[in-house]
């Protein structure tokens, strides 16, 4: 196969659990032209290691016509039809995404839904890929960071937000479990977070871009809506990770980043990234129910955590 197309939208997480699909894409036709229409940002990750060739915008208005029964656009059947492969994570609840390839003889169309009912979500994925004789040996694909890392062990890195509130312990909870654990602790606040009201101090470190916040007697460090390459660099050095189901957690299983995740309402055995070292805690009360001193016992058994 020469020229590959992958339909996946979604959010960083959807993206990296996808990862796994694409890598074994580009190990069976290393010299394939492979492109993606989905998320550019997310995308970047897997661009700028050779994985993908080109990202197309999944927002652009030139897919609308994917969606409907009218003919394709002449310039968009030209342009699927240049595919040897298209592999598609869309709803497609009618089929009619599926009715309309192949385009051409000899090209091939696999699909599968875009929401796991069984885990881990990456077997879900790389599912649609047996057809072609492939299947993983991995489902996390290890990301090597751009930049070197320090070699001296960095910070617990915390990340105490998603995309989605429900699937948030309060706020306060993970600034007070900040200030109990050993060694130097660093907040990652992207756009959700910073979309929501922030607690005092940090809403003051936020409008002057400050670095850390003091706490009590503990100084925080803040990372504000890092860089993906950049965020990555600093879990691949960090000596654990906490945070939620959310694509920052999916992307320091990526980094390698041993860690602690709190799940509410979603399941970890479809969305906890399958690798040993990162560790789910879900309380059958909810969220609301998990305390301070419940999440740092389990923290505890991290030596990267426990290490001051």
């Amino acid at each position: 196969m020469r020229r590959l197309l992958i339909l996946r939208g979604g959010a960083l997480g959807d993206f990296l659990v996808t990862l796994p699909a694409i890598a074994l894409l580009r190990q069976r036709w290393p010299n394939a032209e492979i492109e993606l229409i989905g998320n550019p940002v997310a995308a970047a990750l897997a661009q700028n290691r050779g994985l993908l060739d080109r990202v197309h915008p999944q927002s652009s208005a030139r897919w609308l016509p994917l969606h409907g029964r009218e003919p394709l656009p002449p310039d968009l059947h030209t342009w699927l039809s240049g595919f040897d492969l298209i592999l598609s994570f869309q709803p497609d609840p009618a089929g009619d995404l599926a009715a309309r390839f192949p385009l051409r003889p000899g090209q091939r169309f696999l699909a599968g839904a875009p929401h796991p009912a069984a885990g881990p979500a990456a077997a879900h994925y790389c599912a649609p890929l047996q057809p072609l004789g492939l299947r993983p040996e991995a489902l996390v694909y290890l990301l090597a960071p751009l930049s070197p890392v320090d070699p001296a062990p960095g910070p617990v890195l915390i990340h105490p937000g998603s995309g989605s509130p429900r699937k948030n312990w309060p706020f306060a909870e993970w600034l007070a479990l900040a200030t109990l654990l050993p060694g130097p602790a660093t907040l990652i606040l992207g756009e959700a977070e910073l979309a929501r009201s922030l607690p005092g101090p940090l809403a003051q470190a936020h409008q002057t871009g400050a670095g850390a916040v003091r706490l009590g007697d503990r100084e925080l460090g803040l990372l504000w809506e890092p860089p993906l390459e950049e965020l990555l660099r600093r879990l691949a050095g960090a000596r654990a990770f906490l945070g939620h189901d959310s694509g920052v957690s999916h992307l320091a299983a990526c980094a390698g980043t041993p860690g602690l995740l709190l799940f509410g309402p979603t399941d970890p055995a479809i969305w906890k990234p399958p690798v040993a070292n990162l560790r789910a805690l879900q309380s059958a009360g909810g969220l609301d129910t998990l305390t301070v001193p419940e999440v740092l016992a389990a923290c505890r058994p991290l030596p990267e955590a426990a290490s001051g």
